[in-house]
């Protein structure tokens, strides 16, 4: 018995003994077959963990980069998207009532003027009581005012703006346009009632002006001439251009054309007004500051002065918000590169006053800087708090408290003269803080517009209750019998 067990467990082992293999090849073979085939196996397994750690690694670390990037973000706007999200569920103040009430009266004081003078006219001239065709007689005050009257309610008044557009406006004139007025006012008003509305009447309008239009993109350097003919498709620069661009003419169609492609499905549009960015960019400087005119054959700058004032102004913006459009995405990324860049030019151009200290951003003429800021800088302001949001917490406080110093600075234009209202240019000399250079007011926006961007992103009310201060002036100084005029000279109160 016992032998027998002897032999049963030699029996058993017999298979671990190496010699049992090598007098038997054919399953040495076998065995080898089986090892390396479970090494293999191993190995691959290990392999894949090894890869699927890394993988879980890496997006670990993706995770980690959103977070703080969403931390930095809710540091920046946190409060701006607070107060907006929770706007709604906030009871209105009674005077925020009233004033809004008295906002829309004056919409319907200056309309109903142009309705019963100036029909279908381009602009309506209040003291004479008719109407003028500035535009060639394409009712650009009406297009221009449709989206404002949808926003404040007044349905009745835009039905009928709506017929006019559907049944009267004809774009077959034989007028010479400005590319860039008729662009933002024109293709801009029509986009802007449609994406309200819904109606396609304002898309076809648009598609049939911009067509009209396209040829002043037919440049050797595929920057759009100032002026076209509506009706036989002639372009031109003005002379006083000395034959070149207006800056802010060629960089201030994007918004539109890039909207009208989407919404008409036809590439062309945008195609056109892209390349203008394109071919700027490709000798873009490293300040990202540019001439007010620009060769349309070339598509470089000409020795002329730098602002962000009179025709300079939109091109910096719309960099911006063609970014912002664009859902700030990598297809855009260039727009945000250009903004940033002009943003470092911007900012060597800073300035203070004394003894006050208000913040101005100086114009520059070849190695010379002039202490002189328009009106129009003042959209700068708003500008710089709508995309200090795409830069780290230190860059984005910086460039918002910037926003707010040269808000301030606006809103002092505006203070600083008896009328209240502010002229078209200030200059600044030692010890004296400001002085208006041109006098005259022609109503623009772009003072209250920066006013209500900081208003949304800091929720301070000082901004809303400094547009107030400024709408009162306005009816105050401008406000007639049949609409609303502009002031020869702010430092002198009008007999109204």
């Amino acid at each position: 018995m016992a032998r027998s067990r002897s032999s049963s467990s030699s029996s058993k082992w017999r298979y671990c003994n190496p010699s049992y293999y090598l007098k038997r090849p054919t399953r040495l073979a076998l065995l080898l077959i089986v090892f390396v085939c479970v090494s293999f196996f191993v190995w691959d397994r290990q392999t894949l963990v090894r890869e699927h750690e890394v993988e879980i690694s890496t997006l670990s670390e993706e995770v980690n980069q959103l977070k703080n990037m969403l931390e930095e973000l809710k540091s920046v706007d946190g409060d701006a998207v607070k107060l907006i999200g929770e706007k709604k569920d906030l009871p209105d103040e009674p005077i925020d009532v009233e004033r809004r009430q008295k906002v829309k009266e004056a919409m319907i004081h200056a309309w109903s003027s142009y309705e019963k003078y100036a029909w279908g006219h381009d602009e309506l001239q209040p003291q004479s009581k008719r109407g003028v065709d500035s535009f060639g007689g394409i009712g650009a005050t009406l297009i221009d005012s449709l989206d404002t009257l949808f926003i404040m309610g007044l349905d009745e008044q835009f039905q009928r703006a709506r017929e006019w557009v559907a049944n009267s406006l004809d774009f077959n004139k034989d007028y010479s346009a400005s590319v860039f007025e008729t662009t933002i006012r024109v293709v801009g008003g029509l986009l802007s009632a449609h994406d309200l509305s819904g109606d396609k009447i304002f898309v076809e309008k648009a598609r049939d002006i911009a067509d009209r239009l396209l040829p002043a993109w037919n440049t050797p350097s595929g920057i759009p001439y100032n002026t076209i003919n509506l009706a036989h498709g002639n372009t031109r620069n003005p002379g006083w251009t000395g034959g070149g661009n207006i800056l802010a003419d060629a960089g201030t169609e994007q918004l539109e054309f890039i909207a009208l492609s989407q919404r008409t499905g036809d590439l062309k549009y945008q195609l056109k007004a892209e390349n203008v960015i394109a071919e700027l960019n490709k000798t873009f400087p490293d300040d990202g500051l540019l001439p007010i005119y620009i060769s349309s054959d070339r598509g470089i700058g000409s020795y002329s002065t730098i602002t962000f004032g009179a025709m300079g102004d939109s091109f910096y913006e719309y960099l911006l918000k063609v970014w912002i459009q664009g859902n700030r995405t990598s297809a855009v990324r260039n727009y945000r590169e250009m903004w940033e860049k002009s943003m470092k030019g911007l900012l060597s151009l800073v300035r203070k006053t004394t003894p006050s200290s208000f913040t101005y951003i100086c114009e520059k003429h070849g190695g010379s800087l002039t202490d002189k800021m328009d009106e129009l800088a003042c959209f700068a302001p708003g500008m710089l708090a709508l995309g200090s949001s795409g830069y780290g917490p230190a860059d984005s406080q910086k460039m918002l408290s910037l926003a707010e110093e040269l808000a301030w600075t606006c809103y002092n234009f505006y203070q600083s003269t008896p009328t209240k209202l502010a002229g078209e240019n200030y200059f600044f000399h030692p010890g004296e803080d400001m002085s208006v250079g041109t006098s005259w007011n022609i109503l623009r926006p772009e003072t209250v517009e920066s006013l209500f961007y900081l208003w949304r992103f800091t929720g301070n009310r000082t901004y809303r209750e400094w547009g107030w201060d400024i709408f009162q002036a306005f009816e105050k100084n401008s406000r007639i019998e049949t609409g609303y005029v502009g002031l020869k000279d702010v430092k002198s109160i009008p007999t109204l």
